[in-house]
């Protein structure tokens, strides 16, 4: 299995998949086998132990049904690529299947819920100012946190007040231009200025200049709305729908909006979008 996984692997790879995609690939694929214990034969990888193994994550390791359908995604995926290419017998992908779940509401913060959480951070540390530029930064672009991982120094134009996104770095292979109110663009240029000594192209780095993982930052995100006492779920994604509803709660409208997030194909210049962003921006009327 673990041969016939490389293969899949380097099939993604010249597919494109950005990296970090690619690596969430190869942790589903550990996790797996620090469960099994072993590498398994064509004729072992059988709907029951796929099963077992979910039975495992559900109730023995108690991981939420949402984790645990990532995990099994990600494994259907290789599952039903090695059906098609004949390396097993059994179509194991098609009852191998995420389990039901309840529909997940993202409930977003209000506004003195975020201005709590950005108080909560310690400015007196290059960790806590750069994890408090970065809530600005998401709120404000209403990016994904992949994306906010991905931003390069290069990109931020102070100019337009725009950060590019490259589309090897988006979730839809588009690259697109994200606007900057005034006051995200003025704390993101003095984080520029105290990170330049890492001399390296990423925007958001560690405290001793290496990349960041999302889980580590999603973690660290939690921790802090915890102290700030905000009993809601603070995680990057309720951020990006926060920003989101209050741009359109600020007056933008929907078509605007569409093309921040990178949902659509809507026809509209960079200009026209940055003009609606300085109007409508989610930290417009919040933070003056």
């Amino acid at each position: 299995m673990c041969e016939m996984f490389e293969r899949f692997m380097w099939l993604k790879q010249s597919e494109g998949l950005a990296p970090r995609t690619i690596e969430e690939y190869r942790i589903h694929f550990q996790w797996l086998q620090d469960y099994l214990g072993q590498d398994l034969s064509r004729e072992q990888m059988t709907l029951e132990l796929f099963l077992d193994w979910v039975d495992f994550m559900l109730n023995d390791k108690c991981l939420q049904p949402t984790t645990v359908n990532i995990r099994v995604r990600t494994m259907r995926a290789f599952l039903c690529w090695c059906y098609i290419e004949e390396l097993i017998g059994e179509p194991v992908h098609e009852r191998f299947k995420p389990i039901k779940t309840a529909v997940d509401t993202i409930e977003a913060l209000s506004v003195a819920e975020i201005k709590t959480l950005l108080s909560s951070f310690n400015d007196n540390t290059f960790v806590g100012y750069r994890d408090k530029v970065m809530v600005m930064v998401l709120l404000d672009t209403m990016g994904r946190i992949s994306e906010l991982l991905a931003m390069k120094r290069s990109n931020v134009d102070h100019k337009t007040g725009t950060i590019k996104l490259e589309a090897m770095n988006t979730k839809t292979r588009k690259a697109r231009e994200v606007p900057l109110s005034t006051k995200s663009l003025k704390l993101l240029k003095e984080y520029m200025n105290e990170s330049e000594d890492f001399n390296e192209d990423t925007l958001f780095l560690t405290y001793d200049g290496r990349e960041m993982l999302s889980k580590t930052w999603r973690t660290s995100l939690h921790e802090v709305a915890g102290i700030a006492g905000i009993k809601k779920t603070v995680r990057p994604h309720v951020l990006r729908h926060t920003g989101a509803l209050l741009y359109i709660m600020n007056g933008g409208d929907p078509f605007s909006l569409q093309k921040i997030l990178g949902h659509s194909d809507i026809q509209m210049t960079n200009m026209d979008i940055k003009r609606q962003h300085n109007s409508f921006s989610p930290l417009k009327n919040e933070f003056k």
